[in-house]
């Protein structure tokens, strides 16, 4: 991320993955270290990020806490 460029909005349960993977790119490594494949093949998921997460049975708003927190500390 680019720390001179404005602040990003929040990542949120209905952004789709492939946004999430182009603007975020550091959220990929942060959501396979929870076990969250958001990119196979070398495609993204199609999908929300929303949807991905509940999939694998977690939180959606808790996970989405943490990847926000983590995201903003980059």
């Amino acid at each position: 991320m680019n720390p001179s460029s404005s602040p990003q909005q929040p990542i949120t349960a209905t952004m789709q993955v492939e946004d999430l993977v182009r603007e975020y790119p550091d959220a990929v490594g942060l959501l396979m270290r929870e076990h969250i494949v958001c990119i196979k093949c070398g495609e993204p998921y199609w999908g929300t990020i929303g949807d991905l997460i509940e999939s694998k049975g977690m939180d959606v708003a808790g996970m989405l806490a943490r990847l926000n927190a983590a995201l903003n500390k980059s």
